[in-house]
Protein backbone atom coordinates (compact mmCIF):
# COMPACT_ATOMS: atom_id res chain seq x y z
CA UNK A 1 0.00 0.00 0.00
CA UNK A 2 2.53 2.51 -1.22
CA UNK A 3 -0.05 5.30 -1.47
CA UNK A 4 -0.05 5.50 2.34
CA UNK A 5 3.72 5.55 2.73
CA UNK A 6 4.88 8.00 5.40
CA UNK A 7 1.41 8.60 6.87
CA UNK A 8 0.54 8.04 10.52
CA UNK A 9 -1.49 4.80 10.96
CA UNK A 10 -4.39 6.82 12.38
CA UNK A 11 -4.55 8.87 9.19
CA UNK A 12 -4.37 5.76 7.03
CA UNK A 13 -7.33 4.21 8.86
CA UNK A 14 -9.26 7.47 8.56
CA UNK A 15 -8.70 7.67 4.79
CA UNK A 16 -9.62 4.04 4.18
CA UNK A 17 -12.79 4.21 6.26
CA UNK A 18 -13.79 7.42 4.47
CA UNK A 19 -13.28 5.85 1.04
CA UNK A 20 -15.35 2.83 2.10
CA UNK A 21 -18.06 5.00 3.65
CA UNK A 22 -17.94 3.27 7.03
CA UNK A 23 -16.70 3.70 10.58
CA UNK A 24 -12.93 3.32 11.28
CA UNK A 25 -13.82 0.39 13.56
CA UNK A 26 -15.90 -1.37 10.91
CA UNK A 27 -14.96 -4.94 9.90
CA UNK A 28 -14.84 -3.63 6.32
CA UNK A 29 -11.74 -1.59 7.18
CA UNK A 30 -9.97 -4.61 8.69
CA UNK A 31 -10.92 -6.70 5.66
CA UNK A 32 -9.53 -4.03 3.33
CA UNK A 33 -6.16 -4.03 5.10
CA UNK A 34 -6.05 -7.84 5.08
CA UNK A 35 -6.77 -8.01 1.35
CA UNK A 36 -4.16 -5.36 0.50
CA UNK A 37 -1.44 -6.48 2.92
CA UNK A 38 1.88 -6.99 1.12
CA UNK A 39 2.78 -9.62 3.74
CA UNK A 40 -0.48 -11.55 3.47
CA UNK A 41 1.18 -14.53 1.82
CA UNK A 42 3.22 -15.18 5.00
CA UNK A 43 0.05 -16.29 6.77
CA UNK A 44 0.31 -19.66 5.01
CA UNK A 45 3.52 -20.42 6.95
CA UNK A 46 1.78 -20.39 10.34
CA UNK A 47 -0.83 -22.44 12.20
CA UNK A 48 -3.81 -20.35 13.27
CA UNK A 49 -5.81 -21.47 16.37
CA UNK A 50 -9.46 -22.29 15.82
CA UNK A 51 -12.00 -20.47 17.97
CA UNK A 52 -13.41 -23.77 19.25
CA UNK A 53 -10.04 -24.80 20.67
CA UNK A 54 -9.59 -21.68 22.78
CA UNK A 55 -10.55 -21.67 26.48
CA UNK A 56 -13.87 -20.09 27.42
CA UNK A 57 -15.11 -19.92 23.82
CA UNK A 58 -18.82 -19.12 23.61
CA UNK A 59 -19.79 -21.21 20.61
CA UNK A 60 -23.37 -19.96 20.78
CA UNK A 61 -22.30 -16.61 19.32
CA UNK A 62 -19.38 -17.56 17.07
CA UNK A 63 -18.48 -20.23 14.54
CA UNK A 64 -16.10 -22.55 16.36
CA UNK A 65 -14.53 -23.66 13.11
CA UNK A 66 -13.29 -20.18 12.26
CA UNK A 67 -9.69 -19.18 12.74
CA UNK A 68 -9.26 -16.70 15.54
CA UNK A 69 -7.93 -13.16 15.17
CA UNK A 70 -4.57 -13.42 16.92
CA UNK A 71 -3.13 -10.26 18.50
CA UNK A 72 -0.81 -11.69 21.17
CA UNK A 73 2.45 -11.56 19.23
CA UNK A 74 4.07 -9.53 22.02
CA UNK A 75 3.89 -12.60 24.29
CA UNK A 76 3.95 -15.61 21.95
CA UNK A 77 3.81 -15.65 18.18
CA UNK A 78 1.91 -18.15 16.08
CA UNK A 79 3.55 -21.53 15.53
CA UNK A 80 5.40 -21.80 12.20
CA UNK A 81 4.28 -24.92 10.33
CA UNK A 82 7.86 -26.21 10.10
CA UNK A 83 8.29 -26.26 13.91
CA UNK A 84 6.78 -29.71 14.39
CA UNK A 85 8.91 -31.20 11.58
CA UNK A 86 12.15 -29.84 13.03
CA UNK A 87 11.29 -30.95 16.56
CA UNK A 88 10.36 -34.45 15.39
CA UNK A 89 13.65 -34.70 13.48
CA UNK A 90 15.62 -34.03 16.66
CA UNK A 91 13.47 -36.28 18.86
CA UNK A 92 13.95 -39.07 16.31
CA UNK A 93 17.71 -38.46 16.21
CA UNK A 94 17.85 -38.56 20.01
CA UNK A 95 15.94 -41.86 20.04
CA UNK A 96 18.13 -43.46 17.35
CA UNK A 97 21.61 -42.12 18.11
CA UNK A 98 21.59 -40.85 21.68
CA UNK A 99 24.69 -38.83 22.56
CA UNK A 100 25.90 -38.76 18.94
CA UNK A 101 23.21 -36.15 18.32
CA UNK A 102 25.58 -33.58 19.80
CA UNK A 103 27.85 -33.73 16.75
CA UNK A 104 25.94 -35.58 13.98
CA UNK A 105 23.05 -34.80 11.66
CA UNK A 106 21.97 -31.65 9.86
CA UNK A 107 21.46 -29.83 13.17
CA UNK A 108 24.21 -30.92 15.62
CA UNK A 109 23.10 -29.92 19.11
CA UNK A 110 26.54 -28.70 20.17
CA UNK A 111 26.41 -25.79 17.72
CA UNK A 112 22.86 -25.83 16.33
CA UNK A 113 22.22 -22.22 17.32
CA UNK A 114 25.35 -21.03 15.50
CA UNK A 115 23.77 -22.11 12.21
CA UNK A 116 20.92 -19.62 12.78
CA UNK A 117 22.94 -16.55 13.64
CA UNK A 118 23.21 -15.39 10.05
CA UNK A 119 19.40 -15.33 9.90
CA UNK A 120 19.15 -13.44 13.19
CA UNK A 121 21.81 -10.96 12.11
CA UNK A 122 19.65 -10.03 9.11
CA UNK A 123 16.73 -9.27 11.44
CA UNK A 124 18.68 -6.62 13.36
CA UNK A 125 20.90 -5.47 10.51
CA UNK A 126 24.11 -6.66 12.15
CA UNK A 127 27.10 -8.75 11.19
CA UNK A 128 26.87 -12.44 12.08
CA UNK A 129 29.87 -12.10 14.39
CA UNK A 130 28.01 -9.45 16.40
CA UNK A 131 25.03 -11.67 17.27
CA UNK A 132 24.69 -14.64 19.62
CA UNK A 133 21.67 -16.86 20.22
CA UNK A 134 21.87 -17.85 23.87
CA UNK A 135 20.08 -18.08 27.19
CA UNK A 136 16.88 -16.19 27.93
CA UNK A 137 16.32 -12.45 27.65
CA UNK A 138 16.87 -11.61 31.32
CA UNK A 139 20.08 -13.66 31.53
CA UNK A 140 21.46 -11.81 28.49
CA UNK A 141 20.54 -8.44 29.95
CA UNK A 142 22.41 -9.26 33.15
CA UNK A 143 25.46 -10.61 31.31
CA UNK A 144 25.73 -7.55 29.07
CA UNK A 145 25.10 -5.04 31.84
CA UNK A 146 27.74 -6.65 34.06
CA UNK A 147 30.28 -5.82 31.36
CA UNK A 148 28.93 -2.61 29.84
CA UNK A 149 27.34 -0.85 32.81
CA UNK A 150 30.25 0.81 34.59
CA UNK A 151 28.63 3.56 36.67
CA UNK A 152 30.58 6.40 38.21
CA UNK A 153 29.46 9.08 40.64
CA UNK A 154 28.51 11.40 37.80
CA UNK A 155 27.64 8.89 35.04
CA UNK A 156 25.30 6.25 36.43
CA UNK A 157 21.85 6.54 34.83
CA UNK A 158 20.15 3.89 32.66
CA UNK A 159 17.64 5.24 30.13
CA UNK A 160 14.61 3.04 29.34
CA UNK A 161 10.86 3.29 28.77
CA UNK A 162 8.62 3.96 31.77
CA UNK A 163 6.49 1.04 30.51
CA UNK A 164 9.41 -1.26 29.74
CA UNK A 165 8.88 -5.02 29.75
CA UNK A 166 9.28 -6.37 33.32
CA UNK A 167 12.39 -8.34 32.28
CA UNK A 168 14.07 -5.08 31.33
CA UNK A 169 12.85 -3.07 34.29
CA UNK A 170 13.77 -5.60 36.97
CA UNK A 171 17.14 -6.38 35.43
CA UNK A 172 18.07 -2.70 35.35
CA UNK A 173 16.78 -2.15 38.86
CA UNK A 174 18.81 -5.03 40.28
CA UNK A 175 21.97 -4.11 38.36
CA UNK A 176 21.78 -0.60 39.81
CA UNK A 177 21.34 -1.95 43.32
CA UNK A 178 24.21 -4.37 42.75
CA UNK A 179 26.46 -1.34 42.29
CA UNK A 180 25.24 0.20 45.55
CA UNK A 181 23.11 2.84 43.81
CA UNK A 182 19.47 3.87 44.18
CA UNK A 183 17.14 2.99 41.24
CA UNK A 184 15.06 6.09 41.98
CA UNK A 185 18.06 8.24 41.13
CA UNK A 186 19.68 6.07 38.46
CA UNK A 187 16.70 4.89 36.36
CA UNK A 188 15.83 7.50 33.73
CA UNK A 189 12.40 6.40 32.48
CA UNK A 190 10.76 8.04 29.47
CA UNK A 191 6.99 8.42 29.11
CA UNK A 192 4.91 9.55 26.12
CA UNK A 193 3.67 13.12 26.12
CA UNK A 194 0.37 13.75 27.85
CA UNK A 195 -2.48 12.49 25.70
CA UNK A 196 -0.18 10.39 23.50
CA UNK A 197 0.39 6.64 23.49
CA UNK A 198 3.89 6.32 22.04
CA UNK A 199 7.29 7.92 22.57
CA UNK A 200 8.46 10.47 20.03
CA UNK A 201 11.91 9.80 18.64
CA UNK A 202 12.70 13.48 19.06
CA UNK A 203 11.93 13.24 22.78
CA UNK A 204 14.20 10.21 23.18
CA UNK A 205 17.06 11.96 21.41
CA UNK A 206 16.46 15.12 23.42
CA UNK A 207 16.68 13.14 26.67
CA UNK A 208 19.97 11.58 25.54
CA UNK A 209 21.31 15.01 24.61
CA UNK A 210 20.12 16.63 27.82
CA UNK A 211 21.18 13.87 30.22
CA UNK A 212 24.12 12.61 28.16
CA UNK A 213 26.81 13.28 30.74
CA UNK A 214 24.90 11.29 33.36
CA UNK A 215 23.74 8.36 31.16
CA UNK A 216 25.80 5.19 31.36
CA UNK A 217 23.47 2.90 29.33
CA UNK A 218 20.61 3.45 26.86
CA UNK A 219 18.38 0.37 26.81
CA UNK A 220 15.31 0.36 24.57
CA UNK A 221 13.69 -2.67 22.95
CA UNK A 222 13.40 -2.81 19.18
CA UNK A 223 9.60 -3.02 19.46
CA UNK A 224 7.80 -1.66 22.52
CA UNK A 225 5.84 -4.65 23.79
CA UNK A 226 2.91 -2.69 25.27
CA UNK A 227 2.12 -0.36 22.36
CA UNK A 228 3.76 -2.14 19.43
CA UNK A 229 5.79 0.99 18.65
CA UNK A 230 8.77 0.33 16.39
CA UNK A 231 11.60 2.50 17.63
CA UNK A 232 13.92 4.28 15.22
CA UNK A 233 16.87 2.20 16.36
CA UNK A 234 19.26 3.71 13.83
CA UNK A 235 18.77 7.22 15.21
CA UNK A 236 18.68 6.07 18.83
CA UNK A 237 21.72 3.83 18.41
CA UNK A 238 23.64 6.66 16.80
CA UNK A 239 22.82 8.79 19.83
CA UNK A 240 23.26 6.14 22.50
CA UNK A 241 25.30 3.29 20.95
CA UNK A 242 23.35 0.37 22.47
CA UNK A 243 20.81 -2.04 20.84
CA UNK A 244 19.01 -5.36 21.50
CA UNK A 245 15.81 -7.17 20.53
CA UNK A 246 13.19 -9.01 22.60
CA UNK A 247 12.46 -12.73 22.51
CA UNK A 248 9.25 -14.56 23.43
CA UNK A 249 8.51 -15.71 26.96
CA UNK A 250 10.90 -18.54 27.81
CA UNK A 251 12.26 -18.63 24.26
CA UNK A 252 15.83 -18.57 23.06
CA UNK A 253 17.07 -14.98 23.23
CA UNK A 254 19.62 -13.06 21.21
CA UNK A 255 22.32 -10.62 22.22
CA UNK A 256 24.14 -7.98 20.17
CA UNK A 257 27.60 -6.54 20.77
CA UNK A 258 29.14 -4.26 18.14
CA UNK A 259 32.37 -5.56 16.62
CA UNK A 260 34.27 -2.53 17.91
CA UNK A 261 33.98 -4.03 21.41
CA UNK A 262 35.14 -7.53 20.51
CA UNK A 263 38.56 -7.13 22.11
CA UNK A 264 38.04 -4.26 24.54
CA UNK A 265 35.06 -5.61 26.53
CA UNK A 266 35.35 -8.91 28.41
CA UNK A 267 32.42 -10.84 29.91
CA UNK A 268 32.15 -10.57 33.69
CA UNK A 269 30.87 -14.15 33.96
CA UNK A 270 32.40 -17.05 32.00
CA UNK A 271 30.94 -20.32 30.78
CA UNK A 272 32.18 -23.30 28.77
CA UNK A 273 30.36 -22.18 25.62
CA UNK A 274 32.41 -18.98 25.57
CA UNK A 275 35.48 -21.11 24.79
CA UNK A 276 36.74 -21.42 21.19
CA UNK A 277 34.64 -24.09 19.45
CA UNK A 278 37.69 -25.65 17.76
CA UNK A 279 39.30 -26.58 21.11
CA UNK A 280 36.24 -26.60 23.38
CA UNK A 281 36.05 -30.37 23.71
CA UNK A 282 39.71 -30.82 24.59
CA UNK A 283 38.65 -30.14 28.21
CA UNK A 284 41.87 -28.33 29.17
CA UNK A 285 40.13 -25.92 31.56
CA UNK A 286 42.30 -23.17 30.08
CA UNK A 287 39.91 -20.58 28.66
CA UNK A 288 40.37 -19.61 25.01
CA UNK A 289 37.75 -16.87 25.02
CA UNK A 290 35.91 -16.20 21.78
CA UNK A 291 36.02 -12.51 20.82
CA UNK A 292 32.99 -10.27 21.00
CA UNK A 293 29.50 -11.42 21.86
CA UNK A 294 30.39 -15.12 21.42
CA UNK A 295 32.54 -14.91 24.55
CA UNK A 296 29.40 -14.14 26.58
CA UNK A 297 27.95 -17.61 25.94
CA UNK A 298 27.51 -19.77 29.03
CA UNK A 299 26.29 -23.17 27.83
CA UNK A 300 24.79 -24.94 24.84
CA UNK A 301 21.21 -24.08 23.96
CA UNK A 302 18.35 -26.62 24.23
CA UNK A 303 17.75 -28.04 20.77
CA UNK A 304 13.99 -28.02 21.39
CA UNK A 305 14.20 -24.21 21.62
CA UNK A 306 16.50 -23.93 18.60
CA UNK A 307 14.00 -25.69 16.29
CA UNK A 308 11.05 -23.27 16.72
CA UNK A 309 13.43 -20.34 16.34
CA UNK A 310 14.81 -21.80 13.12
CA UNK A 311 11.30 -22.20 11.73
CA UNK A 312 10.34 -18.60 12.52
CA UNK A 313 13.58 -17.09 11.20
CA UNK A 314 13.18 -18.99 7.93
CA UNK A 315 9.77 -17.39 7.46
CA UNK A 316 11.39 -14.00 7.96
CA UNK A 317 14.03 -14.86 5.35
CA UNK A 318 11.34 -15.75 2.82
CA UNK A 319 9.82 -12.27 3.06
CA UNK A 320 11.46 -9.78 0.65
CA UNK A 321 10.17 -6.83 2.73
CA UNK A 322 11.75 -8.21 5.92
CA UNK A 323 15.31 -8.67 4.65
Amino acid sequence: MEEFSGLHPREVVRRVSSSLGCSPSSPQVAAYFDENDDLRHLRQHFLMPKVADLPASDLSIVDGGEECIYLCGNSLGLQPKMTRKYLEEELDKWARTGVHGHTDGSRPWAWAENNLEDLMAKVVGAKTSEVALMNGLTVNLHLLMLSFYKPTQSRHKVLLEAKAFPSDHYAVESQIRLRGLNPRHSMLMLSPREGEETLRTADILEAIEKEGDSIAVVMLSGVQYYTGQLFDMAAITQAGQQKYLNSGAGGLAAAFVHEKHQHSIQPALLGWWGHNLQTRFQMTNVMELQPGVSGFRLSNQPILLVCPLQASLEVNLSCPLCR
